[in-house]
């Protein structure tokens, strides 16, 4: 374990926390751009997280442990999950601990405990959240998967520092696979993310959340965990994109402290470009009913397993 390695971890770690409400700001702040609407501070999440902390917990009567504990679970998921993605870096002591399928599984994790949490209450909201949200899992981890392994095919690993290789130091070529999987895994993590078509993150209408439902009953510090984490997750699946389609500037085991330096800017604005593209994406999209999701995530899966199929075929 070299001295390199650790600080790009350590590095990383420490951007994910710190940039993950701060994407989740920027697309606010698209979005309210877009739609001609006054635009909150890009602050906002900070000043949330912030003020949550600070106050007393009110916890349901009658809630088990799992109620309390999975704040804490799911947050420390969230940042496994971030310590794993190589967003800055490919030499990362923790991603060898862990592959795609392994990545894959603490956002399942996650989503298990919260649907739990929801659930141990015994409130409508909660149960109804939770059922829609393992509903969306049912369907959303399969194409996940499915892309995954589709560039786990190209590299020839299911470890994402070998993938990230590559991809990004190899000669320029087109993979067509690569395109179909692109499609699907951006409509998953539409759906993993609670965002529109799938589910809005800025209404609390019954016939409307998934997400929300489920934190209705979080107060405090509490709630800064679950929001915190959600910000994790979106930062997550935006590193998982940038890493498998977008791949340049992502520093090599090799490249040395300039080169680790040189990809945090490079970083921030490719975030900064995937979350106007995601405000986009949610201003010209309508919600659509909660029983149009399996349809949704059933056309991922196809895209994803087509990408399979492509790259079987044409061996690209």
């Amino acid at each position: 374990m070299s001295a390199a390695g650790i600080a790009s971890q350590l590095l990383q770690f420490a951007i994910a926390l710190a940039l993950a409400p701060l994407l989740v700001g920027w697309v606010n702040q698209c979005r309210a751009w877009l739609q001609n609407k006054s635009a909150p501070s890009l602050f906002l999440p900070y000043f949330t997280i912030r003020k949550l902390f600070v106050k007393d917990a009110v916890v349901a009567e009658g809630a088990s442990a799992i109620f309390r504990t999975t704040p804490y679970i799911v947050f420390g998921a969230m940042c496994c999950a971030a310590a794993i993605v190589p967003s800055l870096a490919t030499d990362l002591p923790f991603a060898r601990a862990a592959d795609a399928i392994a990545l894959v599984g603490l956002f399942a994790l996650a989503r298990v405990f919260i649907a739990l949490a929801a659930m141990d209450i015994g409130t409508a909201f909660g149960s109804l959240g939770a059922r829609r949200e393992m509903l969306v899992g049912f369907l959303a981890e399969p194409a996940l998967l499915m892309v995954l392994f589709t560039a786990s095919l190209i590299s020839g690993s299911t470890s994402l520092p070998t993938i990230v290789d590559t991809f990004a130091h190899r000669d320029l070529a087109i993979y067509p696979s690569l395109a179909f999987a692109g499609v699907a895994f951006t409509m998953v993590s539409l759906a993993e993310n609670a965002r529109i078509p799938v589910d809005n993150p800025a209404t609390h209408l019954e016939l409307t959340i998934i997400h929300e439902a489920m934190v209705l009953e979080y107060s405090a510090r509490h709630l800064a965990l679950i929001e915190w984490a959600a910000a994790l997750k979106l930062f997550n699946y935006s590193c998982i994109g940038l890493a498998l389609f977008f791949p340049w500037g992502i520093a090599a085991a090799e490249d040395g402290w300039l080169a680790l330096l040189g990809a945090a800017p490079v970083l921030i604005v490719k975030l900064a470009l995937g979350g106007f593209l995601l405000a986009v994406i949610e201003t010209l999209s309508a919600k659509m009913r909660i029983f149009r999701a399996p349809e949704f995530l059933g056309t991922a899966f196809l895209l994803a397993v087509l990408a399979m199929l492509v790259n079987q075929m044409l061996g690209s």
